[in-house]
């Protein structure tokens, strides 16, 4: 669903992303773990289309993102650290707009409260103004509009940060029905503890480049935790 073929971006001659090979597959929660500056955030721009890259392709659904911009963001929803949302409007009247901008108007009522149901948006927060909610009813708004779009593939910059262990629990519950859904899910996260609990696979990403990549289910949190911290300090990591 999501493919990185030899995806290269430099910034005044600083790789930002350093010939990217990553595929992701319907269905998979592919977590992307690294510090401020590894290159998280530019991949998934890349994959968005918010920036092109020097060399290499970004795929979509098989579409190359520079070549078919418009087509591939029908399949993407995109929830980022802080989710963008319209305060005075509703949780309801901001599901309304922003899926009806993606071009799908059709909705009812009762469809639109059923997004916001799996989202798992409290009923009476619906019709409450966002400038009321907290940070993690505004992801729910965005993992609803994410239903709506009908998106294929959802990408993720830190959703995590500044919520509550609570929140960021139900968040996790949220993304898991999404791959059931076969959803592809790529999150770029500093969240060692929460990659391993709902992530299929993980990646490390320094200086640009994708150094490790592993499955979830041979790691636990402190092997992952040792693991990260011997790439960070760039040492020879065994295979």
């Amino acid at each position: 669903m999501l493919e990185a073929i030899q995806l290269t971006k430099t910034y005044d001659g600083i790789s930002a992303v350093d010939h990217l090979n990553l595929k992701i597959e319907p269905g998979e929660i592919f977590c992307l773990l690294g510090p401020n500056g590894a290159g998280k955030t530019t991949t998934i721009n890349l994959f968005l289309g918010f920036t092109e890259p020097d060399s290499g392709t970004a795929t979509v659904n098989g579409l190359d993102v520079h070549q078919h911009p418009l087509e591939t963001k029908k399949h993407l929803a995109y929830i980022p650290e802080q989710v963008m949302l319209y305060k005075s409007l509703t949780g309801l009247e901001n599901l309304e707009y922003l899926t009806a901008l993606a071009g799908h108007d059709h909705y009812s009522l009762m469809d639109l409260m059923g997004f916001l149901a799996q989202a798992d948006l409290p009923k009476e927060a619906a019709s409450r103004p966002v400038s009321t909610y907290s940070k993690g009813m505004r992801q729910k708004v965005g993992i609803a509009i994410a239903l709506a779009k009908q998106a294929h593939a959802l990408l993720l910059d830190e959703p995590t940060s500044g919520l509550d262990p609570s929140a960021s629990f139900e968040f996790s519950q949220l993304l898991r029905g999404l791959s059931e859904q076969g959803v592809a899910v790529l999150m770029a996260t500093h969240d060692l503890f929460r990659a391993i609990d709902v992530g299929t696979r993980v990646g490390i990403m320094r200086h640009g480049k994708l150094v490790d990549m592993l499955t979830t289910d041979e790691l636990k949190h402190p092997d992952l935790e040792r693991l990260y911290l011997k790439h960070m300090r760039g040492e020879i990591v065994p295979t």
